[in-house]
């Protein structure tokens, strides 16, 4: 391979790899009564800063597994953690017994579900999985 093709193949894929990134939604039931959330209150939630909605109402944030593309976007955007940040800052807190990681699930089907079945569900999924079952309250 000459440096041009070299050259080349690097700016392909540069210019790929945004389009692997789904965009992200975080979600409620459809029947929830949170409206809408700002970035740093879903942050608060998911990295168990804080265990409740504004206004009161118990959060139940839901997660989706470890290395899948919707959890790293997610936590990058929302928390400006990458994956190896985040795994060090849960074993901490699960260490010293400060909190517990939130349940995750295999993919945006079974968060739409749990967050609809738990109360106080939260949790993201993709924007093209969003349908009637739940509520965007973040696009971040």
């Amino acid at each position: 391979m000459t440096v041009m093709q070299k050259v080349l193949a690097a700016a392909l894929v540069a210019a790929i790899a945004p389009c692997a990134w789904a965009d992200v939604v975080v979600v409620v039931s459809a029947k929830s009564d949170v409206a809408s959330l700002t970035g740093e209150q879903v942050s608060q939630i998911f990295l168990a800063k804080s265990s409740s909605f504004p206004g009161g109402g118990a959060a139940a944030p839901i997660d989706q597994d470890e290395g899948s593309a919707p959890r790293n976007e997610f936590y990058t955007k929302v928390t400006g953690k990458d994956a190896a940040q985040l795994k060090a800052y849960w074993s901490q807190l699960l260490f010293s017994g400060k909190a517990q990681q939130p349940p995750h699930v295999a993919d945006s089907a079974a968060v739409k579900k749990a967050v609809n079945d738990k109360a106080g569900g939260i949790g993201y999924i993709e924007k093209s999985a969003v349908d009637a079952t739940v509520k965007v309250v973040l696009a971040p």
